[in-house]
């Protein structure tokens, strides 16, 4: 580094320039580039793409009109940061000299005039804080392509600087960095290398200095040690509670030294001196723990014993020690050497969910969630709107400064400080405690930024007396049933907390004692029902009931196939006084609740349980687990039974199956009430990666608040990289229940004209149904002469073995397997008339089935679970059907015989003429497919729901036969043309043939080359003819239809939303365009309708904003007003924004823009007008 003569003439050089406005900041800015080793900014040039690293870097932004502001930033180096000086630049002089306004519409003379503010004054602290303002507008206006900076750099030349840092990548949090302790560097904190060595790292890798990565690290590798010491003691204990709360002792005590609440050391010290002698281990840890439990002096730390702070609170009232041997406390001397102060406290989850067993992790569904995840959630849902609220009172103290009225400033900021340390956040289903610790986190991050802001104003009293009201664990608040996990997350809280009262106050000023107060603020519980009382479930004899425990197989012993062992049992309970839980208090509701389908809550909780809970609620049966937690939320925010509507937002991360049909009717329920809620914020299909097991799914985060307002809809464009890094498309607009802006397919209604056509597939309910071809000839399956038909369940039937396809014989290959099919037939018919294939069934089927919770299930055990009567009956007059993989990458739709019986996982229309066919493949029906439906898995693939994609939809009518003909030849001639290639190559899928597709009319529309792979599957497969069969069917169905070809999708949404209005009035005047009307209403005659229809061509009006009280604070009227302006559109007049509040007019309005114009979250316009 630099000789201490260069230091010191620096700081020497630039300490006598005070507050001068004339201080230079480019010569400053180069001086400290040589001082810390980095090089200099580049001279700037015309083209502003290859001003990466400049002074004075121009940017632009839009103004939402049309119209643009420019502003220069003082410094700037890509991916690094943006550099803003409180005095203002050369450029700034020059501007000011020409009478200019700057970037916000406020003369540059200003910006020259709080350079000027004294040190130590308030007036010097609303400088610097203007100043930051500045920066991260000016970082908002970056090309799209730079992103956001990770730095911050707020500077006042020849005293300080102020760093401040966003890892997340959405420039909403940048926060003091590292901490608010050392957040300011001033010039004599220069001559410090480490001082030296982070800036000149923010200038190189500044990404290498976000904590987290190296928490990451620190983490796993403590995780392993532990795991492996966790995983030894069990097996020896044979007591996994005891294990786990030992090593919690273990694990706070490495803590409590490295943060120096402990000795520094002593306790490493300890277990080294232990090492040699194990024996001693107990004694030692018994009395140190003893000792930290009620304060005093312990004889085995140190050389000659030292003395210890009262911690306790409840983590130390127990001070079992399990003996260890030289080894194993080896393991702990690993882990007690890592450094514990910057180490993650979700740490405790990992380990936890490590422990988990496999049986517990698919009975409680619980994922592991990244901490990038939380982020993503905890940001929203609570960060943001408290931190709009402090952009408010920062706003409302600048203004009072420049009206020389400090005192009310330094009020406004303490009324702020006690309500953010009586703001309460609610995990309902917290774990861990990952999610309550990023919120703990994130809001100590905040109050640290307070806490600079007072002692910068002079309230030196406040901050010394404030001990007694701040942040603690007691503003965070769960509910878990898992003990284990309770308890952890308590602790996870109590450190985390410990960790930042440490960065906030500083590494030597210890907290109060006694360290951990006896809080427990974990509720160890269930979040959904209380009872009375759980009773076993008894038979006429008196013995409990008991149910196979859904998990346990066995080996059939004639088969040799799994089969349910029915010899795992568990107890039936039944809840007595069943109701529904209360929740605590909170401002703020986030979490990640359990995993758990719908289909599946019954089999993996018990009946009991699920009885319990549809006793208390009217969410549908059918919808996932965690639509409890959203509905009961929702109620919350909107005051619940007593209408006192004291929580702010609620987020959760559910399945992504949130917009299907039953899950999404309790989202619809809450945003079509009268006194509704809205989604403002919503990631629909997510990737979730669980670093612990590898565990792959699809989640949909979705934040909400009371009222009707727009929401940021962000969609993924690339998570190749992903748990660490996910990168997305943003959207503005009103979210709807189907997590989508724009066109509102959710209020599409089924319409009667297609009723009985669409149905799935059967369910098996038994796979010892399936047969090879080789077991169907032994059992006697012959070719027929005839086309076979599946059977209706009429006494004509007579074959019960038929080919067999579900979704991946129609996506790769069919397998050429046969089904056994019995519907229609009693068990004696069966029996009798079939007495091979029913003992086949017999054996391979029934075992499973008497398994099953469900009576007609396990007493219809030779009948399909779903056997789908209705479809047989629609099939029955016709040769063929058609027919679409469930969830599919592709949608596509073909022919298949009536001979084959389709799987559940197939969704069938019975419809054979090939017009239909054409209909259903065209874009139009598949924009809609994609709309209406759902994604699922981890490969994102859409899910073709037939009471949303098929019901709804509307098909053309009074179609020409002359263009009915047309499509229904390009459809025939697509059919066969797929079936042609995929039976000449057998290498060739038809996903394959689409994946081809697809590469094709990318490269096309981008003008690039397909892959070797892909382009031979093309040209065998004839792919570009299949393309024109496409796209003849697109155009011809577009003008069946009356619609242009080249609509765009949301067009294409509108105006089928708007046909499904049409035609459901229509319907209800007795007028329906049956799709095959000879077989849902023979003998009906249609009636004529000749009307035009309301295709939402029309743009649609804007919606009357609610208008709202004046606020009485000037913190909340400025708060009011961001909110307001933010929503805009496009800039906004003062009077403009005085129509949406009742009690004040645009005299009142212009001074609060000002004041948010003031710290750079507004800009005035040169019209007079304010944009966000």
């Amino acid at each position: 580094m630099q000789n201490n003569n260069q230091i010191n003439s620096f700081i020497a050089d630039w300490a006598i320039t005070g507050g001068s406005e004339l201080a230079n900041t480019q010569s400053f800015v180069n001086g400290l580039c040589a001082l810390i080793g980095v090089d200099s900014p580049n001279g700037s040039q015309p083209d502003d793409a290859h001003n990466d690293y400049v002074f004075e870097r121009r940017v632009f932004q839009d103004n939402g009109d049309g119209t643009t502001s420019f502003g220069r930033l003082d410094a700037y180096k890509r991916d690094c940061f943006v550099l803003e000086a409180k005095q203002g630049t050369d450029a700034d002089r020059e501007a000011a000299k020409r009478g200019e306004a700057d970037f916000f519409g406020k003369p540059a003379a200003e910006k020259l005039k709080q350079g000027t503010a004294k040190r130590g004054t308030p007036g010097w602290a609303a400088a610097m804080l203007k100043a930051k303002g500045q920066a991260e507008r000016y970082a908002k206006a970056l090309p799209l392509e730079h992103g956001w900076p990770p730095f911050l750099l707020i500077t006042d030349v020849g005293h300080c600087i102020d760093v401040y840092a966003d890892f997340s990548g959405t420039g909403k949090q940048y926060t003091q960095f590292p901490d608010a302790a050392r957040f300011r560097i001033k010039l004599d904190d220069l001559r410090h290398e480490d001082v030296r060595a982070r800036l000149a790292t923010i200038w190189t890798d500044p990404l290498s200095l976000d904590p987290s990565k190296e928490a990451a690290k620190v983490t796993r590798e403590i995780a392993d040690r532990l795991a492996a010491l966790s995983k030894r003691l069990e097996a020896r204990e044979q007591n996994p509670t005891r294990v786990a709360d030992f090593l919690m002792r273990c694990l706070f005590t490495m803590f409590a030294e490295d943060v120096g609440l402990i000795p520094e050391g002593s306790f490493t010290a300890l277990l080294k001196k232990m090492q040699t002698r194990p024996e001693n281990l107990t004694p030692a840890l018994t009395d140190l723990w003893a000792k930290m439990d009620t304060g005093g002096f312990v004889g085995a730390l140190g050389d000659a014993g030292e003395t210890v702070r009262k911690f306790n609170g409840y983590l130390f009232k127990d001070q079992t020690v399990i003996p260890l041997n030289a080894d194993e406390i080896g393991l702990l001397i690993q882990s007690s050497e890592k450094k514990w102060n910057d180490v993650e406290p979700a740490i405790f989850g990992t380990l936890l969910e490590r422990a988990l067993d496999g049986k517990e992790r698919a009975k409680l569904g619980a994922h592991y969630t990244p901490r990038a995840y939380v982020e993503r959630l905890v940001l929203p849902t609570v960060i943001e709107p408290l931190r709009a609220d402090w952009a408010g009172v920062q706003a409302a103290a600048a203004s009072l400064i420049e009206a020389d009225k400090a005192n009310e400033a330094r009020a406004v900021v303490e009324k702020f400080h006690g309500t953010l340390a009586q703001t309460k956040v609610l995990d309902p289903a917290c774990g861990t405690g990952n999610f309550l610790y990023v919120a703990l986190a994130r809001m100590k991050e905040l109050e640290g930024e307070v806490v600079s802001l007072l002692i910068e104003l002079g309230d030196k009293q406040y901050v010394a007396e404030m001990s007694g009201h701040t942040i603690t664990p007691e503003n965070f608040l769960g509910i878990e049933i898992n003990p284990r996990a309770a308890a952890i997350a308590q602790l996870v809280l109590w450190i985390g907390y410990l960790q930042w009262h440490f960065r906030v106050s500083g590494e030597g000023r210890m907290p109060p004692e006694p360290v951990l107060r006896d809080v427990k603020t974990i509720e160890n519980r269930d979040a959904l029902i209380s009872w009375d009382k759980k009773i076993l479930e008894l038979d006429e004899h008196g013995k409990p009931l008991t149910r196979w425990d859904g998990e346990t197989m066995k080996l059939h012993p004639v088969t040799g196939k799994k089969v349910p062992d029915e010899d795992a049992r568990v107890e039936l309970e039944r809840y007595v006084g069943a109701k529904a839980a209360k929740w605590p208090k909170a401002d703020f509701i986030v979490g990640n609740p359990p995993f758990i389908g719908g289909k599946d809550v019954r089999e993996r909780l018990g009946g009991g349980y699920f009885d319990a809970l549809f006793k208390t609620t009217d969410v549908p049966e059918s919808a996932d687990f965690v639509m409890h937690w959203w509905d009961k939320a929702a109620s919350l925010l909107l005051g619940g039974a007593t209408k006192k509507k004291t929580v702010r937002r609620f987020g959760f991360i559910t399945t992504n199956s949130l917009p299907q049909t039953f899950s999404r009717r309790v989202v619809a329920k809450y945003l079509e009430s009268k006194d509704r809620i809205s989604i403002i914020f919503a990631i629909p299909n997510h990737p979730w990666v669980d670093s612990s097991d590898g565990a792959a799914v699809r989640i949909a985060m979705t934040v909400a608040q009371a009222g009707k307002a727009e929401g940021l809809l962000r969609t993924v464009a690339d998570e190749s990289a992903a748990p660490d890094s996910v990168t997305f498309d943003s959207k503005q607009g009103m979210i709807n229940s189907d997590l989508r802006i724009g066109a509102d397919v959710t209020v599409a209604v089924p319409l009667k004209a297609n009723n009985k056509l669409a149905s799935r597939g059967v369910q098996l309910m038994g796979n010892g149904f399936i047969l090879s071809p080789e077991e169907a000839e032994k059992l006697g399956s012959v070719p027929s002469k005839d086309v076979p038909r599946f059977r209706s369940g009429k006494s004509g039937d007579a074959n019960v073995i038929f080919d067999y396809r579900n979704g991946r014989d129609l996506a790769a290959r069919p397998r050429g397997v046969k089904v056994i099919d019995l519907y229609g037939l009693t068990e004696a018919e069966a029996r009798d008339q079939h007495p091979a294939v029913y003992q086949h069934v017999l054996s391979n089927v029934k075992p499973h089935r008497a398994q099953n919770n469900r009576a007609s299930y396990r007493e219809n055990w030779w009948i399909y679970g779903e056997a789908r009567s209705e479809m047989r009956k629609a099939m029955a007059g016709i040769d063929r059907y058609f027919a679409t993989i469930e969830t599919s990458k592709h949608r596509v739709f073909q022919f298949l015989p009536i001979g084959i019986v389709p799987d559940n996982m197939l969704v069938c229309s019975a419809l054979s003429d090939a017009f239909w066919l054409g209909v259903m493949s065209s874009r139009i029906h598949v924009v809609w497919a994609l709309a209406s439906g759902a994604r699922l898995g981890m490969g994102d693939d859409p899910r073709y729901t037939k009471s949303r994609c098929f019901d709804p939809f509307p098909f053309p009518a009074d179609v020409s036969d002359t263009l009915k003909a047309r499509i229904r030849d390009e459809a025939e001639k697509l059919d066969a043309l797929r079936k042609k290639v995929l039976a000449e190559h057998s290498d060739i899928t038809l996903t394959g043939l689409y994946n081809a597709l697809e590469a094709i009319r990318v490269a096309e529309r981008e003008k690039t080359a397909i892959e070797p792979k892909l382009k031979d599957i093309a040209t065998r497969g004839q792919v570009s003819l299949i393309n024109q069969h496409h796209d003849a069917i697109d155009a011809s169905v577009a003008e069946a239809y009356g619609w242009p070809a080249d609509l765009s999708d949301d067009e294409i949404l509108t105006r089928l939303v708007a046909l499904n209005r049409e035609r459901a009035a229509e319907e209800a005047k007795g007028v329906i365009r049956w799709l095959r009307p000879e077989y849902q209403s023979p003998g009906e005659t249609v009636k004529a309708v000749n009307r035009d229809l309301d295709l939402g061509d029309a743009p649609a009006l804007p919606v009357a904003a609610t208008i709202i009280p004046w606020p009485k604070t000037l913190a909340e009227q400025v708060s009011a007003v961001a909110n307001i302006l933010a929503a805009s559109p496009s800039p906004q007049h003062p009077r403009d924004i005085a129509r949406a509040i009742k009690g004040t007019n645009a005299k009142g309005i212009t001074p609060v823009l000002d004041a948010l114009t003031a710290i750079g979250q507004a800009r005035r316009l040169a019209d007079g007008r304010y944009a966000a």
